[in-house]
């Protein structure tokens, strides 16, 4: 039983991800996964921070926006050959899938629901939001302004999109990858939560009933 969380920047999915955890008893996996895939690839996690769902070709400040993300990660990441790309995107596969494997689990991006979307004992959920509304969270959760907000959540959405289509051939926007689609503008976080939740109950009876019961 697995969870996948795949998020449109700004939109606050790592929230989801943890709220999601936390009302299941399960375990959530965000940026934790940065060090084992660091571990199995030689790469320092700010290298492997740099290339979360996304093609080559990253900017400077995105790589900015992701050390802000993850405070553990001090240094500016080195500029990884696009054969080194292909080489980390496997390794990845592996850490999701040993990560899948454990059971009752929320995993947070890293294509996830690409990697295990053959897996019939997982829920694939997208949670969205507007652009505007993104790029409004993005510029106050790290202090930019709208208009590098705006190139940031335009940037972040094109990249995760080539990543996909390069290494899934997939369209990252297709609602049909997906078991549910959630826009945390329009529900707001705590019926996003009770939304994911609630379709977890009811996939999985069992596991929540052993839940209520502890």
């Amino acid at each position: 039983m697995i969870i996948t969380i795949s998020r449109e920047i700004g939109a606050g999915g790592g929230e989801v991800g943890r709220q999601v955890a936390g009302a299941l008893g399960w375990r959530v996996v965000d940026n934790e996964i940065i060090d084992a895939i660091a571990l199995r690839s030689g790469l320092s996690p700010s290298e492997v921070a740099a290339r979360e769902e996304r093609a080559p070709g990253f900017t400077e400040r995105l790589i900015r926006m992701l050390t802000a993300a993850a405070p553990e990660i001090q240094s500016a990441p080195a500029e990884v050959p696009e054969l080194e790309e292909a080489r980390l995107v496997k390794i990845t596969e592996g850490v999701v899938a040993d990560v899948a494997a454990e059971g009752r689990v929320v995993l947070v991006g890293r294509a996830a629901s690409a990697v295990l979307s053959r897996d019939k004992d997982a829920l694939h959920v997208k949670v969205v939001a507007p652009r505007e509304v993104r790029a409004a969270a993005v510029a106050e959760r790290f202090g930019l302004s709208a208009a590098d907000a705006a190139t940031l959540v335009a940037r972040s959405d094109a990249d995760r999109g080539r990543y996909h289509e390069q290494y899934y051939g997939r369209d990252w926007k297709d609602a049909s990858h997906y078991h549910l689609v959630v826009n945390t503008a329009a529900l707001g976080l705590d019926s996003t939560v009770q939304t994911v939740v609630g379709r977890a109950k009811a996939r999985w009876p069992a596991a929540t009933r052993e839940r209520r019961t502890r």
